[in-house]
């Protein structure tokens, strides 16, 4: 941006020309706020308590701005004059003439308030003074200020110049006009504003933290490993990083923080942090800064992790303990034919049963369907087509499954169903068969216990669809057989997909953390704290997940959602996991999402 587009942005701000910008504190984000403004043609002025900081900040701004000349994103000549724009100071008194002024200073109340004391004195009455902080209250902050209508949160998030959220949080006295012109400040500087309330952790610490640390939890109960609760996220959930590969990049006394804030201001247990986390916080252990927290690093700072006395061996590679060389597939639907091609697809001989013949030729059509697309896309050929539906064959009968090695059922998730299913299944296959089931939901042991071989049953979860999704939760019942679940691992490694293992209650470990933080955004809007689009936004933009909120809600269902909470709130029975009342009257009014072209948002003129 020139200095003419700076003129536009005053134009667009009734009554208040914002051409200079002040910024208190040149750490990491500090610098980069700096390097936002100073790159769309505003004068920054850059204050820190000493030389040091000075020092620190400027060399930030070189680096950053040269890894960006690097890359071609800005020339020389550019960078020479965005850095021209900076100027320092360790005197806040040099900021008499900032119009706008943001602290990015140590997460304390006292010092932040410090600053806003002594601005008080220093800046035109019409400067607009906003907070940096994630997780403080910018009410609190404000009373420092003998005019706290012009003071609100603008929260950017780390690296600043990259990230392309900033939350503008507003407070009860928060002038109309400040946050008008701000958000159009924030505009200008090509971010995305999203505007929400005065609450501990905003929009998306508030969504995120509370996640990151059901996830702790789980890893603390000995639930499910570090590396299976991190990985059923990213390939359940498409998330960019597991939840504490995340909370060791975030620094774990940072998220203790956040956490413990958020707690003290909403009282809600969901965000007591976890004891295990003050242990470690307390013992040193930060996570990459200190070069160990969940994961060990080869060094401080460093991103790499080292083998530790949690990690894997490669000698605890699953075995196939069982002969597995044919698959019965049980169902017809989206799922099932899925799994039969992703079985096919690996080499093994599938024998898929359904209740009508037009139903098992439906599952060859589908197939087809999906394969023709492949090879419109030069993904697979006619050969690999004709190979796979070769290996595959349908039936109407569960009697011809007596043969089969395993056999997975992915029909209605209805316990009653499923049940009458398995006692069938007990009978006509051979002995030492594999049951397995796809449910996302039901108790798997209800299931294994209408058996005689209750040792023989466990949970093969695929996520949908599953030629595409990577996932398999393998769940195991108090009676499910190591050499069971050990080949059904080993099974899914032979037909690509990653194993997670994870024992049988509600959730598992994908819709247990995943649901919880869709009830509470759900919550955060019913309360109107925050936009469903603003929300969508922050996820999206400041967590980079792959859907909003809001967006997954209306894919998935919410009479789906709904069901998944219900349960996990009845086996957990913790009150932060009822199901929100919004989520339950859009159930109730037939607002079920995509499907039925009205959800949270109207999709009937789309």
């Amino acid at each position: 941006m020139t200095d003419a587009t700076t003129e536009t942005v005053a134009a667009q701000t009734p009554g208040r020309s914002i051409k200079t910008i002040g910024i208190v504190g040149l750490g990491t984000m500090g610098a980069g706020i700096a390097e936002v403004f100073a790159r769309e043609g505003f004068q920054v002025i850059g204050v820190d308590q000493n030389q040091e900081g000075i020092d620190r900040g400027h060399q930030h701004l070189e680096n950053s701005t040269a890894r960006a000349v690097t890359r071609e994103k800005m020339t020389a000549e550019e960078q020479a004059n965005l850095l021209a724009r900076v100027s320092f100071s360790t005197e806040l008194k040099d900021l008499a003439e900032a119009d706008f002024v943001i602290e990015a200073v140590v997460e304390s109340v006292e010092v932040k308030k410090q600053i806003f004391r002594e601005l008080e004195g220093i800046v035109s009455p019409d400067t607009i003074l906003a907070t940096n902080t994630s997780s403080l209250s910018v009410t609190d902050l404000s009373t420092a200020n003998a005019h706290p209508g012009r003071v609100l949160g603008v929260h950017f998030f780390n690296p600043a110049p990259v990230q392309g959220l900033v939350e503008i949080v507003r407070t009860v006295v928060t002038e109309p006009q400040v946050l008008a012109d701000v958000s159009d400040l924030v505009r200008a500087v090509g971010k995305n504003p999203v505007v929400c309330g005065d609450k501990a952790g905003f929009i998306a610490n508030t969504l995120l933290f509370g996640y990151l640390n059901h996830a702790v939890s789980m890893y603390e109960a000995k639930y499910a490993s570090r590396e299976d609760i991190d990985a059923a996220m990213r390939f359940g959930c498409g998330y960019p990083m597991g939840p504490l590969a995340l909370l060791d990049l975030i620094g774990l006394d940072t998220a203790y923080e956040i956490l413990e804030t958020m707690y003290r201001q909403g009282r809600d247990r969901l965000h007591a942090p976890s004891p295990i986390l003050k242990q470690m916080v307390t013992a040193g252990l930060l996570g990459r800064k200190t070069g160990r927290g969940f994961y060990t690093y080869e060094a401080p700072d460093s991103n790499k992790t080292v083998a530790d006395d949690q990690t894997p061996s490669a000698d605890d590679k699953p075995q196939l303990q069982h002969n597995i060389k044919t698959v019965g597939v049980v169902g017809t639907g989206t799922m099932a034919s899925g799994i039969v091609e992703v079985f096919a697809k690996a080499g093994f001989d599938v024998l898929y049963v359904g209740r009508s013949q037009d139903k098992v030729e439906g599952v060859k059509a589908a197939i087809t369907k999906n394969f023709d697309k492949q090879i419109q896309r030069g993904r697979a050929t006619e050969d690999d087509k004709a190979a796979v539906l070769a290996r595959t064959s349908g039936s109407t009968s569960l009697d011809d499954l007596r043969d089969v090695d395993i056999v997975v059922e992915a029909i209605a998730e209805d316990l009653t169903i499923k049940t009458t299913l398995f006692e069938n299944l007990d009978d006509i296959c051979k002995p030492g068969a594999i049951l397995a089931t796809t449910t996302s939901s039901l108790p798997i042991i209800s299931l294994a216990k209408v058996t005689n071989r209750p040792q023989d049953v466990i949970g093969m979860h695929f996520f949908n669809p599953a030629p595409v999704m990577k996932l398999v939760e393998v769940v195991s019942t108090v009676t499910t057989d190591e050499d069971v679940t050990e080949t059904t691992r080993a099974l899914c490694d032979k037909i690509g997909k990653v194993a997670v293992s994870c024992s049988d209650r509600a959730g598992f470990i994908v819709n247990a953390l995943l649901f919880p933080y869709l009830n509470d955004a759900v919550k955060m809007l019913e309360a109107h704290y925050a936009t469903a689009d603003d929300i969508d936004t922050a996820m999206k933009q400041g967590c980079a997940l792959p859907m909003g909120p809001f967006e997954l809600l209306d894919v998935v269902g919410n009479d789906v959602s709904l069901a998944i909470q219900r349960e996990l709130y009845l086996e957990f029975r913790e009150p932060g996991f009822a199901p929100a009342p919004l989520l339950e009257h859009l159930v109730t009014a037939g607002y079920l999402g995509r499907k039925t072209k009205r959800g949270f948002r109207d999709y009937s003129t789309r």
